[in-house]
């Protein structure tokens, strides 16, 4: 019986090759590689989609979208990186925690949008809360976010890291200021929000890892829920789950609590946390996680697998140099 294979469109940015370095080593497909003389010829780029059973598309998103249209061969499947696709019509959202139905949508679909990593962490902890009726559909959520550098682009690499023409000072930078971050319509719709939430992302001077924190005023809250019920409600939720930990309630007075965004580089994990004090009945709400793994290359593996059906017991974890 023959390998599947795979071609990832785009193996030389950061996320494809932090795909590819997941992939080292499997002997249970066949990666399809372009020679690098030709990754601008798009007749190479057409030939090796149509002979894929999965592209992987990790490229900007009117690329991305043009791509899809060299899409002859009726057997091959889209795994999109970019963010071009994730609230299109047609296509399934790659986030196979976000409910019980997803995996098998997933399995069965042609074309998969994979999540961007700031959506990943807040509809990770808004979609439980949201379906379970404790957070309700017009709750004002703020979804506050501080990524590593990689996830942003060559410039911001170099800027980050100090090379180039666009060399940065200052160790952190907010952006996003705007109000109008592309991430905010796939937060919305799969958090099932009525309204957008406000999004302030910003960068660190540390290459990878992320956390997301959603502040939650439970007086203000119709139903005066409390934080612990937050809590059963993702334990719940993620109950069994492989690469998704509901860490345990943290309640003010305790000990004093430091979370380290780079905790889970190099893996496709998430932890997420509900912070409390009770006495001012406010709740945190956080997710930690690699904005290259379970923010971008690991869950576009553990997508891959499931598209294909070869979920196991594989680490999905960056074996690249």
């Amino acid at each position: 019986m023959s390998k599947p294979k795979v071609f990832i469109d785009g193996e030389a940015g950061t996320t494809g090759l932090q795909i590819r370095g997941r992939l080292l080593g499997r002997d249970d497909l066949e990666l399809l590689s372009i020679d690098p003389a030709k990754r601008k010829d798009e007749a190479e780029r057409k030939r090796l989609i149509n002979e894929a059973d999965v592209a992987i598309l990790c490229l900007h998103d009117d690329v991305a979208k043009a791509t899809v249209g060299l899409v002859e061969n009726p057997q091959t499947r889209i795994l999109d990186a970019s963010s071009a696709h994730r609230v299109a019509e047609g296509w399934v959202y790659g986030f196979p925690e976000m409910s019980p139905a997803q995996p098998e949508q997933i399995r069965r679909a042609r074309f998969v949008s994979n999540p961007g990593c700031y959506p990943t962490g807040a509809i990770g902890l808004l979609r439980p809360l949201v379906d379970a009726g404790l957070l309700p559909h017009d709750f004002a959520a703020s979804v506050q976010g501080t990524s590593g550098y990689s996830g942003g682009g060559r410039q911001l690499i170099e800027a980050m890291e100090g090379r180039g023409e666009h060399r940065l000072a200052g160790d952190y930078r907010a952006y996003g200021l705007e109000l109008t971050h592309k991430h905010v319509a796939e937060m919305t719709r799969y958090s099932r929000l009525a309204h957008e939430p406000i999004f302030t992302p910003a960068v660190g001077r540390f290459a990878q890892g992320m956390l997301i924190v959603i502040p939650v005023h439970l007086w203000a809250l119709s139903r005066r829920v409390k934080a612990a019920e937050l809590h059963a409600a993702l334990a719940e939720h993620y109950r069994g789950r492989r690469f998704v930990t509901v860490m345990p309630l943290e309640t003010y007075g305790a000990h004093n609590p430091v979370l380290d965004p780079q905790t889970l580089n190099g893996t496709n994990r998430m932890e997420l946390f509900v912070y409390t004090n009770p006495q001012r009945e406010q709740a945190l709400l956080i997710a930690r996680f690699d904005n290259l793994g379970k923010g971008a290359s690991g869950a576009a593996v553990q997508n891959l697998d499931l598209m294909l059906g070869l979920e196991g017991e594989r680490s999905y974890e960056y074996f690249g140099d």
